[in-house]
């Protein structure tokens, strides 16, 4: 079974070519969505955020208070290192679990922003990468998360790696700028990567 890496900034689409695979029939993990649920369910994780950042961190029904910790963490490169230190062992270890479970698939696919090339401290056979211009991404962010503004968004996308070192780290790109139609990209990759195992 190949273990593939889905990559790219926010906006780009990432979350709607992974449900065309999904479609397919082929599994995929969702790192973001499991951290979340991981730092609500994880009890040692659950105290070890509250060591680092304080009761804060969770609100009074127990839930993980993104909103508060975002705030903590955004201009704090070295917080967001610790808390990233605590969270990220689990979500591997977890990801790896999970891999087991769908053995019997072509291959996997694995969906996070943050990502290295295969093979740089990872087991991806292959990275793919969902590129789409600034412009269009801020126009999708700004219909999904109507509360950010638009200066907001672009300090999001100016944290993460640029088109360029996404690409750089991609064996297979996926267009995704309201042009190139979406569906024969995904197909033909699938086609490709099915074929490898």
């Amino acid at each position: 079974m190949l273990k593939i890496g889905i990559t790219g900034g926010i906006g780009s689409g990432k979350t709607i070519v992974c449900k065309m695979f999904e479609i397919l029939g082929i599994p995929v993990y969702y790192a973001d969505e499991r951290a979340k649920w991981l730092t609500n369910t994880d009890l040692q994780l659950r105290k070890e955020i509250k060591e680092l950042l304080g009761r804060q961190a969770y609100d009074e029904k127990g839930q993980y208070n993104r909103k508060w910790v975002a705030s903590q963490v955004f201009d704090n490169p070295e917080l967001l290192k610790m808390l990233n230190a605590l969270i990220h062992p689990r979500v591997f270890a977890d990801t790896d679990q999970w891999f087991l479970q769908h053995q019997d698939k072509p291959y996997t696919l694995r969906e996070a922003a943050l990502m290295n090339a295969a093979g740089d401290n990872n087991d991806f056979d292959a990275v793919v990468l969902v590129s789409a211009p600034v412009d269009i991404r801020i126009a999708r962010i700004r219909k999904r998360d109507p509360q950010r503004t638009e200066e907001e968004i672009k300090a999001i996308i100016d944290r993460q790696k640029t088109e360029e070192q996404f690409a750089s780290i991609a064996n297979y790109t996926i267009i995704n700028d309201d042009e190139h139609l979406l569906i024969p990209q995904v197909l033909v990759l699938h086609k490709k990567l099915s074929i490898q195992t």
